[in-house]
């Protein structure tokens, strides 16, 4: 596997794997990797031709209060992993390459960016999208794909790349969890022994809504009350949010029917901030919600 520093560096293999007729699949990341990630790299060997990852920490996207100086810094166990899943390139710049003192552009969806996981951290989608705008600049993929746990965040790069005209397509991949249910992510490492039991919640919480749906529930209402008493059980977790919301417009939703909704969490459990959701579509051909954790 190749690491790269420079942008001018990262560019120039660019060309040349675009040269060579090569399809890119891309996978940026912020290092500190687990299963979720490697599963997503996984996915791009099936469709690509190349692989490209990036790990950079981007510091846009953290708030004054938020975690950035403690975020886990993993560097060689990464590039372990990724040169296990036979990624071809790592794109691995310094804060200052990505924004040097004269940066002064910011990339900003409206509409979609300020609720939700917005509202409780503000900027952070702001810093979401600048970054992953540079990236795609950058390294000029055809496919980047991304976890739906970060459902929000992907809705977001999924309208900016539209918008924007950008020929890159997002690739949405499942959620992967633990064999109790947690969903897996770099922040799980912030959890000692009680609390990262008392994670499970996140999951029981969704999968009693999805028992509920299936019971034949619609009213969002009476779910997201359900949810609470749930998550109410759990002396350790703090709930943020609890939202039922429309997959596109991220707006409530008063019933749920054939549109596809999600249902979202954000919960403290101790100090760390754990987000989780649950996907309700109506398949093609079939009459009956299909719930997706």
């Amino acid at each position: 596997m190749e690491i790269i520093r420079t942008i001018s560096w990262m560019k120039e293999s660019v060309r040349k794997a675009h040269a060579d007729n090569h399809i890119v699949g891309f996978i940026p990341t912020m290092g500190a990797l687990h299963e979720g990630h490697l599963s997503l790299i996984r996915r791009a060997r099936m469709d690509c031709s190349r692989v490209f990852a990036s790990i950079f920490l981007n510091p846009t996207q953290f708030g004054p209060n938020e975690d950035l100086t403690k975020y886990p810094r993993t560097f060689e166990t990464d590039v372990e992993k990724l040169t296990g899943a036979a990624v071809d390139v790592l794109f691995a710049p310094e804060a200052k390459e990505i924004y040097p003192p004269e940066f002064r552009t910011y990339v900003n969806v409206e509409g979609l960016s300020d609720k939700l996981e917005g509202k409780s951290r503000p900027g952070h989608f702001r810093g979401v999208s600048t970054v992953v705008l540079k990236l795609f600049e950058i390294v000029q993929p055809q496919f980047a794909l991304f976890g739906r746990k970060d459902a929000q965040q992907v809705r977001i790069l999924q309208q900016m790349t539209g918008d924007l005209n950008l020929n890159v397509e997002i690739v949405v991949c499942p959620i992967v969890r633990e064999p109790d249910g947690l969903a897996l992510s770099s922040r799980n490492v912030y959890l000692n022994s009680e609390e990262r039991r008392a994670a499970t919640i996140l999951h029981r919480a969704l999968d009693g809504a999805r028992q509920e749906m299936n019971a034949g529930m619609r009213d969002a209402l009476q779910l997201q009350t359900s949810i609470q008493k749930i998550l109410a059980g759990e002396p350790l977790a703090r709930v943020d949010y609890v939202a039922i919301v429309d997959v596109e417009t991220f707006e409530p939703v008063a019933r749920i029917d054939a549109k596809p909704t999600y249902v979202l969490l954000a919960v403290y459990v101790g100090k760390t901030r754990l987000i989780d959701n649950l996907l309700i579509e109506r398949l093609p051909g079939q009459d009956t919600l299909c719930c997706s954790l």
